[in-house]
């Protein structure tokens, strides 16, 4: 019974530095934050150069959509500075007490968040930007229509970026000792 509950998952976890798991955290806000922008753009971009063999009109004004999916990327390495700016170093005989622990989880609860939320925010604003190109092109008057819509959309990026700092906001790390 004892060698079994030596080799679970919770000790593993345990015995992982808590800056390992911060670090992971920052680093999947800004990796993931980067593929759901570059994954919009693709959408955005393939349906705006194929729209625009029909209306080449539509090139310039339909360029919104694919700056609202860089947008991603920029909240993505904006929480991952503000993360960053959470870390502090710890003597090695506190790195594994309840606050720190709490501090590293909380970074890297905050990273996961604010990374997903930003890939499905891409997403949702690559594939919102793309109709607006193709039915931009087929009816200019539905442009500002769905560009409404593209707006609320991206909000869900700004969603992660406030939840992901609101839960970051309680990663504090032990005090050194003097």
């Amino acid at each position: 019974m004892a060698a079994s509950s030596l080799s679970s998952w919770s000790h593993a976890l345990v015995r992982i530095s808590p800056y390992t798991f911060s670090a992971v955290g920052i680093a999947i806000s800004i990796g993931v934050s980067v593929l759901g922008a570059a994954w919009g753009i693709y959408i955005t971009g393939s349906s705006l150069i194929g729209a625009a063999i029909k209306a080449p009109r539509i090139t310039s004004k339909n360029l919104i959509s694919v700056i609202f999916c860089e947008a991603v990327a920029i909240y993505g390495v904006i929480v991952a500075i503000i993360l960053q700016t959470k870390l502090e170093s710890v003597s090695a005989s506190q790195i594994f007490t309840p606050e720190s622990l709490t501090a590293g989880y909380s970074i890297f609860a905050s990273g996961i968040i604010v990374g997903f939320a930003n890939l499905f925010c891409g997403l949702c604003v690559g594939i919102i930007g793309s109709s607006c190109a193709l039915s931009d092109a087929q009816n200019s008057s539905l442009f500002v229509k769905i560009l409404v819509i593209e707006i609320f959309g991206s909000a869900l990026g700004l969603f992660g970026v406030i939840v992901g700092i609101i839960m970051s906001a309680q990663a504090t790390w032990p005090a050194k000792p003097i």
